[in-house]
């Protein structure tokens, strides 16, 4: 295949900007050497893969995946036996990260099987040799004391050994005898050992062995005697530590060697990889799709933009060719959008054949070119004595010969550059010829007897570019089917051209050239008349959905809020059950505690119980026939100790105990229990309702307080008031109801007084069946005065 269109079409300038989006090396140079695919299902599959990258791109964002680079030439080198760097060993360690982060971010999120499932199953994460590598090695040039024990232990040994030498410098440097005659008070290194400046004149004041001489030769530097054995232990330490490192090094490379032929298939994968997503992160650039492939010679893109204009400005364009026409005559003024037409239908099938995903709807439909043809530009040379016509034919000679079936042709300005009546002969001719070969082919011009000929040939299809002549600039929209003015006259006279030079223009034209021209504007009334009715249509048919929606929107809504009402009509009725339990089980707890009551006659205690059971009865009809009214009431801005106060949410009274903490959290009683509120949650008593209160009240009532939403009255049992015998055998069938409505924690309230009732209760516990353990109270729960049952 001919690659000259690559810059013809542009498609150079898509490939650079996809190699500039590769993270490794070698990726982009295998970006710079794509080639377009040979087959159509060979393309298929590659656009494929890119869309299914693009998706987990879109989904899971970008991957955890570093550079790397030459890492194939330091494994074959581990092959060989070789020892690797540090640094080289840095590099295998980067590659096993990014196997992993590539492992770890396809499988991020559920999905189906993908046409890269092979490439992501042959990485092969090695976490354990990373690890290792990534702790032992700390730079190119510094492995980490860890790395092993015994280069630890040699490590330490030279630091103790060179504190030792800086010790006894320090005292050559610092004494009054010795410092005199040094040339600067400071500690050197000279051949791996430390070493002092000495004046010359001095050299034989200081002992010790020469090491070097200034350029100068006014300072020598002397080893001290006092640490040359010091410094020839470090000599040997340091020796050992080379080897050990060495060693580890060593065995390293032996570890990468292993990995072999694993590793390289892995790292195929990874690169292969590393080009997908530089072409899945250039899609989403563009707000590219994926697109059909077909399986004949022919292609649609809908909506299709030209990838290197700014998207705030591109105008997206239609256009077909192959199904019910091969051949596409665009014309139109200059400066319409004709040559960006003809390059984007080029440039997109191009894009798709070298796996690219193209920025058009995602109902497109591209063709497998063997050749793409393209004669756009200016093709006049100077050093080939080429005019413009001259380089126009030289590049059609060259289509004629290569031009044939799947191959698309696209000519910019056909038989331009030379005398109009010939040149438009050529051009008819020309498409003849090519038509005949059986290529595709696209061409602009301003010719009218390549209009005409459009129209009466089947097979060859007009179209148009649209121009605004008030504002004298293109929409760049394409009509297919509909030939198109050159407009010239209209743009001349918009420009300030006299009408009288415009009138004489037109009379030097030909009769049928008139009648064309009159047909073409005749035909641009229609196209405009046919442009408003399809508008309104789309109008309304945009009309139509919306209310479908939004009725749909609506009926989902209601059905919703219908739901939530049932559910809340259920928990309401649950609680209320709940309660209406709760109170059943007081109301037979009292009337059992009248019927016990020796000191009432028989008579008493049953006028006394029936008139419990009628109040209760209808003070829990009336809970299921009212709704509750939430209380409204105005919150306290303070409070002292020994003020009586309400809690608004238990509406339940209380005695202030302490101020506000820096939280606005009030200690207040209520009953025997202590609790904390906020400040803002306590309001003054209602006198009337106190009143009213402490009449309705009767003499002897069973003590129940609620701490929390938690804890329910089917969870406490309260023995205030019993005696050891009566409370013990109220426990045994409370927890028989509990275990039987399979609660696990239950609370017992039996209050603090002497502790007779307490103990007593405490001791029952710990022989009964059921009971798993049990505690006193915390804080909030009652402490002391109330003990918590865990049930099995």
């Amino acid at each position: 295949m001919d690659l000259s269109y690559q810059s013809t079409l542009e498609l150079d300038k898509i490939l650079r900007r996809a190699v500039e989006l590769c993270t490794c090396a070698e990726t982009k140079d295998r970006m710079r050497a794509l080639a377009p695919f040979e087959t159509t299902e060979e393309e298929r599959y590659a656009l494929s893969q890119t869309n299914a990258i693009n998706s987990l791109l879109l989904k899971n964002g970008s991957p955890r995946f570093g550079a790397v680079h030459e890492v194939r030439r330091v494994v074959a080198h581990a092959v060989k036996g070789g020892i690797l760097s540090m640094g080289e060993l840095l590099e295998i360690a980067a590659t096993l990260r990014n196997f992993s982060g590539l492992v770890q971010w396809y499988g991020l999120t559920d999905h189906e099987m993908m046409p890269t499932d092979d490439l992501f199953a042959a990485l092969a994460p090695q976490p354990v040799l990373e690890k290792q590598i990534s702790d032992c090695i700390l730079s190119p040039e510094e492995m980490a004391d860890t790395a092993s024990v015994t280069l630890r232990d040699l490590r330490r040994k030279i630091r103790a050994t060179e504190d030792s030498i800086h010790t006894k410098l320090d005292n050559i440097i610092k004494n009054s005898t010795t410092n005199k005659f040094l040339q600067d008070a400071v500690v050197t290194l000279r051949n791996g050992r430390y070493v002092v400046p000495v004046r010359a004149e001095f050299r034989g004041e200081v002992g010790g062995v020469i090491h070097d001489v200034s350029s100068s030769g006014s300072t020598i530097f002397v080893e001290p005697t006092a640490v040359v054995e010091a410094n020839a232990r470090i000599m040997q330490l340091r020796a050992q530590e080379q080897e050990e490192i060495t060693r580890i090094l060593s065995a390293f490379s032996a570890q990468v060697a292993s990995l072999e032929p694993q590793f390289g298939c892995s790292y195929d994968a990874m690169l292969e990889i590393d080009l997908l997503l530089a072409k899945a992160r250039l899609a989403v650039e563009q707000n590219a799709f994926m697109p059909a492939v077909s399986d004949t010679c022919c292609f649609r893109l809908n909506k299709a933009r030209h990838p290197l204009i700014d998207p705030k400005k591109v105008v997206p364009v239609d256009i077909s060719l192959g199904s019910d026409y091969d051949t596409l005559v665009i014309t139109g003024p200059n400066t319409g959008g004709k040559t960006v037409s003809l390059k984007t239908a080029g440039l997109l099938n191009a894009m798709a054949q070298y796996g690219f995903l193209i920025p058009a709807h995602e109902s497109s439909m591209v063709c497998h070119f063997e050749e793409y043809l393209v004669d756009i530009g200016d093709e006049q040379s100077i050093e080939q004595s080429l005019s413009t016509f001259s380089g126009h034919m030289k590049r059609i000679t060259g289509i004629l010969e290569l031009a044939g079936p799947n191959t698309l042709t696209l000519l910019d300005e056909l038989g331009a550059g030379t005398d109009p009546a010939e040149g438009a002969a050529l051009a008819v001719s020309i498409l003849e010829r090519l038509r005949r070969q059986g290529t595709l082919l696209m061409a602009t011009t301003h010719y009218a007897e390549l209009k005409i000929y459009a129209l009466e040939t089947p097979g060859v299809v007009n179209a148009s570019c649209e121009f605004d002549v008030e504002s004298l600039a293109p929409t760049y929209k394409l009509s297919v089917g509909v030939p198109g003015k050159s407009n010239a006259f209209l743009i001349s006279a918009k420009l300030g051209i006299p009408e009288s030079v415009i009138d004489a223009a037109r009379a030097h034209m030909s009769s049928d050239d008139k009648r064309l021209d009159t047909v073409l504007a005749q035909l641009d009334d229609l196209k405009l008349q046919l442009k408003a009715a399809q508008d309104e249509a789309e109008k309304a048919r945009y009309e139509a959905e919306h209310a479908l929606e939004s009725a749909e929107k609506q009926r989902e809504a209601l059905i919703k809020q219908g739901e939530e009402e049932l559910e809340a009509a259920r928990r309401k009725a649950h609680e209320l059950m709940q309660q209406v339990q709760n109170d059943a089980y007081a109301l037979t707890d009292e009337l059992r505690r009248i019927q016990k009551d020796e000191k009432t006659s028989a008579a008493a205690r049953a006028v006394r119980a029936r008139e419990i059971a009628r109040k209760d009865t209808e003070q829990l009809l009336a809970r299921t026939e009212k709704k509750p009214v939430k209380r409204e009431f105005v919150p306290l801005k303070e409070v002292k100790p020994g003020q009586e106060v309400v809690i608004a949410e238990l509406d339940q009274h209380a005695v202030v105990l302490s101020r506000p903490d820096k939280n606005g959290m009030v200690e207040v009683r209520a009953g025997i229990l202590k609790t904390k509120v906020p400040l803002s949650g306590l309001c003054a008593p209602d006198k009337m309702d106190k009143r009213s209160v402490q009449r309705q009240q009767p003499p002897k009532t069973r003590t129940h307080v609620q701490l929390n939403h938690d804890r329910k009255s089917s969870m406490e049992l309260n023995l205030l008031g019993y005696t050891v015998e009566e409370a013990l055998a109220e426990v045994d069938r409370f927890l028989d109801h509990a275990m039987l409505s399979n609660q696990n924690t239950v609370y017992l309230i039996h209050g603090n007084g002497t502790g007779a009732l307490r103990n007593a209760i405490q001791k029952h516990l710990r022989t009964h069946r059921g009971v798993k353990s049990f505690r006193l109270g915390r804080y909030g729960e009652g402490e002391s005065g109330v003990t918590v049952v865990e049930l099995k």
